[in-house]
């Protein structure tokens, strides 16, 4: 083991008291935006296979997207500047429906389709209430990013109002109720999500991170891993949730089990190598366990995958103090 001096054992206590401010905090930095939805058929069945468009409306960009639905007739397209986009879904001998749509940084765009024979271009009711419930959603997105939680809670259900199986608006509310901290609403929140879309695995990540809060440790592990179950089955086979992985670093560390904290954040990794915050809390977690070179190693990893990201500061001090390898 790498000797460890007077110094190095302040740095250690220091560096502790930064791993239990810091892991127990989540968060991830988006740059792009993100369109999903589901098709489904005259009769309300998933249409497999069907085409997606997605062409940017924006004056002078000549941008698009295709895709195509899964067996359960979801769609997913990540990666998208922010801007105005037309989204097409069409399939032969079902129908085809176009909807006009914002996409903003980091925000899903969530738009639905229902196919028929002779089913083109959505009705103006219909696209007015479509960008009614857009409109109200964005707003409280907005007010969400603005610390105004009760302004963003009043805007989601604004947007239920309109379009009541709004699943990601109740998530939403499920996250503006965590930061104010009434866990009761936000726990009631995630779970009318989940009622609507049994396999949110962000909504199951929801309720983990408050149960976690609340240290409901137990509750906490099994919500988390049912993120993981329905993540994984979601991607298909060898697919995973790594929010949930790392989500379970963060609850194994708080439970003060800091080897099966080190284990998920692993896991995570093994998932998906380029989760940085992933290496960020594994260096931590190393740190604490006083494993300084592999720790040095993981903050080297999150700085190469996130060189402007949040932890950057942290990780750059970190690499230059502590031993390499």
């Amino acid at each position: 083991m790498f000797p460890v001096s007077s110094g190095r054992r302040l740095l250690m206590l220091v560096l502790a008291v930064l791993v239990a401010a810091i892991i127990a905090s989540p968060a991830f930095a988006q740059t792009t935006g993100m369109v999903k939805g589901k098709v489904l058929d005259d009769k309300g069945l998933p249409v497999e296979a069907a085409k997606i468009t997605i062409e940017s409306k924006d004056p002078g960009v000549n941008r698009s997207f295709t895709v195509t639905t899964n067996k359960k007739g979801e769609f997913a397209q990540i990666g998208m500047p922010p801007g105005q986009y037309k989204v097409t879904a069409e399939k032969v001998k079902i129908g085809s429906q176009s909807f006009d749509m914002a996409v903003h940084l980091g925000d899903p765009t969530e738009v639905n389709f229902r196919l028929a024979p002779g089913s083109t271009v959505a009705s103006k009711e219909q696209a007015q209430k479509a960008a009614a419930v857009q409109a109200a959603f964005d707003a409280g997105v907005a007010a969400s990013k603005a610390d105004e939680y009760d302004g963003a809670i009043a805007k989601f259900e604004e947007a239920i109002a309109l379009l009541p199986n709004c699943y990601d608006c109740y998530y939403n509310i499920g996250q503006a109720n965590t930061q104010k901290k009434d866990y009761a609403k936000a726990e009631e929140a995630f779970k009318k999500a989940i009622e609507m879309k049994a396999d949110y695995a962000d909504a199951y990540n929801g309720l983990a991170t408050i149960y976690n809060a609340q240290k409901r440790f137990d509750d906490a592990q099994a919500a988390s891993q049912k993120a993981i179950e329905v993540g994984s089955a979601a991607a298909g086979p060898g697919g995973g949730n790594v929010n949930a992985l790392y989500n379970q670093g963060v609850i194994a560390w708080n439970a003060g089990k800091a080897e099966d904290a080190k284990a998920k954040f692993e896991e995570a990794i093994k998932a998906d190598p380029n989760h940085a915050a992933s290496h960020y809390q594994l260096g931590m977690c190393l740190v604490n366990l006083g494993k300084l070179p592999d720790a040095s190693a993981e903050f080297a990893a999150y700085l190469k995958l996130a060189p402007d990201g949040e932890f950057a500061a942290q990780a750059k001090a970190l690499v230059a103090q502590l031993p390499k390898k």
